[in-house]
């Protein structure tokens, strides 16, 4: 099995690519805060509504670019952020150590085999919960919710299985969860890995079945793959041209797939919890986020959601606002027990 293909199956979390990437972008706040590792630092935007805020929120990304790639991404001059804050959720994102305006890790700059896999999820966890204590310092919530996308799930799930005192309410879309060992044993794992622009393009092309549509206009595209590339200053330095990235969250998935549990139990899991997948996604598919929906046996109030036309990069296509508004109707509460628009509720 071929690593590099495997990593097309995972998403991420996604930001703004119309700017130049390192620039602060308008109405945003940046905050640089110590991380679990001494001497590297993690790096937090923020965008705050007007007013008092209705909830507090920490987007989280996955496995190939950072947050500036993802909630940050401005689609013709508007953001995922942008629609939260307008909604009036005082909004967060971070970036994970290895990724975007983060510090890299040391062992990035060796050989990919000097090491152990950078960045796995009990890891980012621990860089989660500092950013939310972080946020708690300059806010007056007790609690913090979680959107979290793709790999970005797991580290999100074993921090709310850990602390459910830090958590209000968590968002998994596009999680990725166990298989019965369709992949085999693949390890020893490098340190890091390296994603080109075209790695990146198929990614965002190949679930869409034969016969349909695109889901992602060329010309987002083109802007985001320029912004991707940008948030690696190395990236055009080597060849073929690419970023850099930890392979913990792979070495994560593919554990996963070769039939190994999460490193938590979702039954640990207190926080009212939403499950979003995309009609198409193929890596969450509907017996994946079933089975993590049964599993959630500890919770207050549970619901599953399938976005149809959708990918396992349903943020960044043009039914986006669908997944826009299931998040945010789910973030502001109250619970309702209903079956509505393919979302299987169970509120307690």
């Amino acid at each position: 099995m071929e690593l590099k293909i495997s990593f097309v199956l995972i998403g991420v979390f996604l930001v703004p690519l119309n700017v130049a990437f390192g620039r602060q972008a308008q109405g945003q706040q940046t905050y640089r805060l110590d991380s679990p590792i001494d001497g590297l630092e993690l790096f937090l935007r923020r965008q705050a509504p007007a007013g008092a805020p209705r909830h507090t929120v920490l987007m989280v990304h996955g496995a190939t670019f950072p947050s500036a790639l993802a909630t940050g991404f401005r689609f013709d001059g508007r953001s995922w952020m942008d629609e939260l804050t307008e909604a009036g959720f005082d909004t967060w994102a971070l970036d994970f150590l290895g990724y975007g305006e983060s510090d890299r890790y040391p062992q990035m700059s060796l050989p990919p085999t000097a090491g152990t896999p950078l960045g796995r999820a009990p890891e980012a966890a621990q860089q989660i919960q500092r950013a939310i204590e972080f946020i708690r310092s300059r806010t007056s919530s007790d609690r913090v919710s979680m959107v979290a996308h793709s790999w970005g799930t797991m580290p999100a799930s074993l921090l709310a299985a850990q602390r459910p005192d830090l958590v209000e309410r968590l968002v998994l879309f596009g999680p990725i969860a166990p298989r019965n060992g369709e992949l085999g044993e693949a390890e020893p794992f490098p340190a890091h890995h390296e994603v080109t622009e075209m790695d990146q393009r198929s990614r965002f092309l190949s679930e869409v079945p034969q016969g349909y549509p695109r889901v992602l206009l060329e010309r987002h595209l083109v802007e985001w793959l320029l912004a991707y590339m940008s948030s690696d200053s190395l990236s055009y330095t080597r060849e073929p041209h690419s970023v850099r990235v930890p392979f913990g969250p792979i070495a994560d998935l593919l554990d996963l797939w070769s039939g190994n549990e999460f490193p938590y139990r979702l039954a640990d899991i207190k926080a009212p919890t939403l499950i979003v997948r995309g009609e198409w996604d193929t890596a969450s598919s509907d017996e994946d986020t079933r089975n993590i929906f049964s599993g959630l046996t500890a919770t207050s109030t549970k619901r599953l959601s399938t976005i149809g036309r959708a990918t396992h990069l349903m943020h960044l296509e043009t039914g986006r606002h669908q997944l826009y508004r299931d998040v945010e109707s789910f973030l502001a509460g109250p619970d309702v027990d209903s079956l509505v628009g393919g979302a299987l509720d169970d509120g307690i």
